[in-house]
């Protein structure tokens, strides 16, 4: 019995990879709503029943209308891709796909951007010591070469 439970996780894992790739393909040439347009699937959670998919999408535009326009659309053409998805699949419990924004990616290029920029106020302010040093020991060997005079 142990055996068993050890190996759905796994197999779970194969399952949601197998749906993240056949909905990829179904999404880029099978979908004809005009509002989904370049949609990347980046992930699909997949609960233990198999009853339910998480799928985490990402879009090349990440304006809130656009956003709102593909969710629209895909939560739309969900049953005609879960159709489709039974008939590639063969599992017993085919799950009902519940579409989300993935904003990792965003949140990833702000914390870029705000990592950069303390870099470079850190390299700034590094800078302006540096100058300060140096300038203070010209200050320190002008003033020992006037006492050894």
């Amino acid at each position: 019995m142990a055996k068993h439970s050890k190996s759905i996780p796994s197999r779970g894992l194969r399952v949601a990879d197998q749906i993240q790739k056949d909905l990829s393909e179904l999404i880029a040439f099978e979908l004809k709503d005009p509002r989904v347009g370049m949609v990347t699937i980046a992930e699909v959670q997949l609960t233990p029943d198999y009853a339910h998919a998480k799928i985490y999408f990402t879009l090349l535009k990440d304006s809130p209308d656009e956003v709102k326009q593909t969710l629209e659309g895909l939560n739309k053409a969900s049953g005609y891709l879960r159709n489709q998805l039974g008939k590639r699949l063969h599992i017993h419990t085919l799950p009902s796909l519940h579409f989300v924004h993935d904003t990792s990616t965003r949140r990833g290029l702000e914390m870029s951007a705000l990592i950069d920029q303390a870099n470079a106020t850190r390299a700034a302010d590094f800078d302006a010591g540096a100058d300060e040093g140096r300038e203070a020991g010209a200050e320190t060997g002008a003033d020992k070469a006037a006492d050894n005079e």
